[in-house]
């Protein structure tokens, strides 16, 4: 039978039983689901939805005629809306901070940053805006010297209060000021953070790529961090506040309830999901989560262990074992740079995935998929997840289908391991579920229905650096009806930390399009590069390129022209890499091709090096002096570098956000450095 017919026939019964008494209490719950039904169709058929109204092939339609099954089946197991009996009463007696029993102003912020975002009806017209909607405006980042902020629509940072943080739970804000002052801190953090907070909480997608990450020297930028699990936090205990209370409502309304006045649900219940490079960020990421998370939500935290096996360190297993925590694994005594050693000190593991739900007093670690309130996983993981779909349709990808917020922490690291799979993540977020959801569907999201969730989510993007990947995916992926802001900085460079009698020369070829860019970076490599080395006797020149598409362009013209070379690239295996080594230094191999991905992952230091061509600069500006001060001791302390106005990003990492609008803009086409 098809649904509007079988809608029509329940509206002629509902409306030949108007007037009749309310049923008794007695009904069973079956038979108040069906009552409320056609009256939710019905009203669909009427053109309820304005814009685009109802018919056979609207996306509400299907959606419909799948979820119109039997309410009872349920092959996600808990619904959204349903609980065990240790979910009830999960949220404590804690209302939104109030006065004299009156909302305060705090409350109608509140309002404005969750409930609007969530209950705002998106027209047609908004969604072809958005997507032609440029970044117009521009405010100073607070404690950024050198940055700013700039982002599309409107100026939400004009005559911002960045001392109360706005839509914050009065129990998480209270929460989050005791664990500062416990730990010695002297507010909730800085001006940064309470402003990093506040753009959280107005629901734009956001990308902040100068955030200084725990591994290197100096003080961790954890306040950003911090901020982005409060708001997941937040979001969570806010979602889960308005289903408990509608169901209150619900129960005190019984048959007669209009729901559609209380459609509060996606569906499935995942809401947040957090996409992490290594196991051992994971590691930190939770064990701030549990400790951010207020007593009254976390007397139990299930799986503790588990989780300290699977994601620590060895240091944390046997910390663990001990009866004691370790925050940060220690690093081992090695001739690798320091910052190295930190990132790669922990747990490896590049392929994860881990649920954690929130009932009554528990956190519940591993928790199934479909019935968590925040995933954590590596990209890889649920590239994988989403391939095992894709061959077996026993499988489901439905817990992607209503995540509301993305967070994506240190993008430069994942950007290093493939950013590809982050692309295709993103590509299967908010889609409609393959199989029929638990969810009541009376409680769905009406743009749950109208496949327009992806408008309604929010992206946090953050890492080290950008790239135009990165930008790339939040440009074109992220496209949330409230807008965007992304900070811009300038940079001082890492000149200075190059050997004072190295020559460093830039030379720059001319390229129209960014189609074009990779062709003419190799013909400006063969017809004024390759000439000046191919018949040098000395040996000893390493060519370092950025990517290793790069890498195999080169290796496979090397072979053309008979070159002597060795290899050192990411696929390289370890018996090789030590034999090129040992030739390159001996002079028994005359050139050497290296890439910064073998680079980020070893952080080799190179012997013999006489000569250095950087084909493409790297990505990570610290690999720069690296890379070019292993020319300490050579013959000829120089490098060249090849660059093109395309490179702007990465330049400007490395010489200076002056200097390199000097460079793309001259005329003339070679720059030496040498201090």
């Amino acid at each position: 039978m098809k649904t509007s017919h079988f809608a029509s026939k329940l509206k002629r019964k509902r409306e030949e039983g108007k007037g009749k008494k309310k049923k008794k209490e007695g009904n069973k719950q079956e038979e108040r689901k069906i009552a409320d039904v056609p009256k939710f169709l019905s009203m669909l058929e009427d053109g309820h939805d304005e814009g685009e109204g109802f018919n056979n092939e609207s996306p509400r339609n299907k959606v419909m005629e799948g979820l119109w099954q039997d309410p009872d089946h349920n092959d996600s197991g808990l619904t959204e809306g349903s609980e065990t009996e240790e979910d009830v009463g999960f949220h404590s007696n804690e209302e939104d901070i109030v006065i004299s029993g009156q909302p305060t102003s705090e409350d109608s912020v509140q309002l404005r940053s969750f409930d609007l975002h969530l209950q705002h009806d998106l027209s047609k017209e908004e969604i072809d805006r958005e997507r032609n909607r440029k970044f117009g405006w521009e405010t100073p980042a607070i404690g950024l010297p050198n940055c700013k902020w700039t982002g599309t629509g409107k100026n939400i940072l004009e005559g911002l209060d960045i001392n109360s943080c706005h839509g914050l739970k009065a129990m998480l804000s209270e929460h989050w000021l005791d664990v500062y002052k416990t730990s010695g801190g002297r507010d909730i953090s800085s001006a940064k953070q309470k402003m990093f907070f506040s753009l959280c909480s107005s629901y734009r997608d956001i990308l902040y790529c100068n955030k200084r990450p725990f591994y290197l020297k100096g003080l961790e930028d954890a306040s950003i961090m911090d901020a982005y699990i409060i708001h997941s936090l937040n979001h969570v205990f806010k979602t889960r506040d308005s289903v408990k209370k509608n169901d209150a409502k619900l129960a005190k309304l019984k048959e007669n309830a209009d729901k559609d006045r209380f459609r509060d649900q996606g569906f499935t219940r995942p809401k947040v999901l957090v996409l992490l490079p290594l196991a051992s960020i994971v590691y930190r990421v939770v064990k701030r989560l549990i400790q951010l998370t207020p007593s009254a939500y976390k007397t139990n935290v299930e799986q503790m262990h588990r989780f300290s096996t699977k994601f620590g360190s060895e240091e944390h297993k046997v910390d663990m074992e001990n009866g004691e925590e370790s925050e940060n694994a220690k690093p081992h005594e090695s001739s690798k740079p320091a910052d190295f050693q930190v990132l790669f000190g922990g747990n490896n593991e590049d392929d994860f995935m881990i649920g954690i739900k929130f009932t009554r007093k528990t956190i519940k670690l591993f928790s199934d998929f479909h019935t968590s309130d925040i995933i954590i996983a590596s990209a890889l993981s649920l590239v994988n997840k989403i391939e095992e779909f894709g061959s077996n349709k026993e499988k489901d990808v439905d817990f992607l289908s209503s995540i509301e917020v993305l967070v994506i922490d240190h993008a430069d690291v994942i950007a290093m391991q493939n950013w590809s799979h982050v692309h295709t993540v993103i590509e299967h977020l908010n889609r409609l579920p393959s199989k029929q959801p638990g969810t009541d569907v009376m409680r769905i999201r009406p743009w749950y229905l109208d496949d327009h969730a992806r408008f309604y989510r929010q992206t946090i993007i953050l890492g080290f650096y950008s790239n135009p990947d990165i930008n790339a995916s939040f440009n074109h992926q992220c496209i949330n009806y409230e807008g965007k802001v992304k900070l811009v900085c300038e940079y001082k460079g890492v000149l200075h930390k190059v050997l004072p009698d190295i020559r460093q020369i830039y030379e720059r070829f001319n390229v129209d399009s960014i189609v074009e860019a990779d062709d003419a970076r190799f013909d400006y490599f063969v017809k004024k590069v390759f000439p000046r080395i191919k018949d040098l006797d000395q040996g000893g020149t390493m060519l370092f390129t950025n990517s290793y598409f790069e890498f195999i362009r080169i290796r496979n013209f090397l072979k053309s022209q008979n070159a002597s070379f060795c290899l050192l690239g990411e696929y390289t295996t370890q018996s090789d890499i030590s034999r090129a080594r040992l030739w390159f230094y001996e002079g028994k191999r005359k050139i050497m091709l290296y890439t910064e991905r073998s680079h980020f992952y070893h952080r080799y230091k190179i012997r013999g090096v006489q000569n250095l061509i950087i084909y493409s600069l790297p990505e990570r500006k610290e690999f720069y002096p690296e890379i070019v001060n292993m020319l300490d001791g050579s013959d000829n302390m120089t490098c060249t570098v090849l660059f093109s106005c395309l490179d702007k990003l990465r330049l400007e990492r490395i010489v200076g956000t002056a200097p390199t609008k000097r460079m793309v803009a001259a005329e003339k086409g070679v720059f030496v450095f040498c201090h």
